[in-house]
């Protein structure tokens, strides 16, 4: 199990130069989720990664007291975001320029389904802010990065 755990690493020069004073100003929003309670019960492992992107977040330059963490939609699945307040409450706190950064294990389980998916992408570009996944720290509102943000949530949907 430890070997699932993956240690808090340092971030990487392209990873800090993304951050700036701007997005640090603002809050750092985790979202954690699991498509069924089966698997809140069974995959103890993956919620204690979701968890552990707080300490990705304080080594970018966030303090502890301005991480967010949406759990609500614990249980419930990602084909649709209308019934999940939690991601609700996440994309309406992206809009109003709360959020610095959004964080989430597999970026594309923020939302399966693809409108959602662009339609947060957009929101965060819009917004001027960042994404971050276990592989990266993203700027939506750069070509390349969304590019590859839509790229990772066009796969994702395929192995639905």
């Amino acid at each position: 199990m430890a070997a699932i755990l993956r240690p808090a690493r340092t971030p990487k020069g392209s990873e800090v130069c993304k951050v700036q004073p701007r997005h640090l100003s603002r809050g750092a929003y985790l979202y954690v989720r699991q498509s069924s309670m089966r698997q809140v019960i069974e995959n103890v492992e993956s919620t204690k990664r979701q968890y552990a992107l707080r300490s990705r977040a304080i080594a970018l330059g966030w303090r502890d007291e301005q991480i967010i963490v949406i759990d609500s939609d614990q249980g419930e699945s990602g084909a649709s975001a209308s019934w999940r307040g939690g991601f609700q409450h996440l994309v309406s706190d992206v809009g109003m320029g709360h959020a610095g950064i959004v964080m989430g294990l597999e970026v594309s389980r923020l939302a399966r389904n693809n409108a959602d998916w662009h339609r947060l992408l957009e929101i965060c570009a819009l917004a001027d802010t960042l994404i971050l996944d276990e592989d990266g720290v993203y700027d939506p509102a750069s070509f390349n990065d969304r590019l590859l943000l839509g790229l990772k949530g066009t796969v994702r949907r395929q192995h639905l």
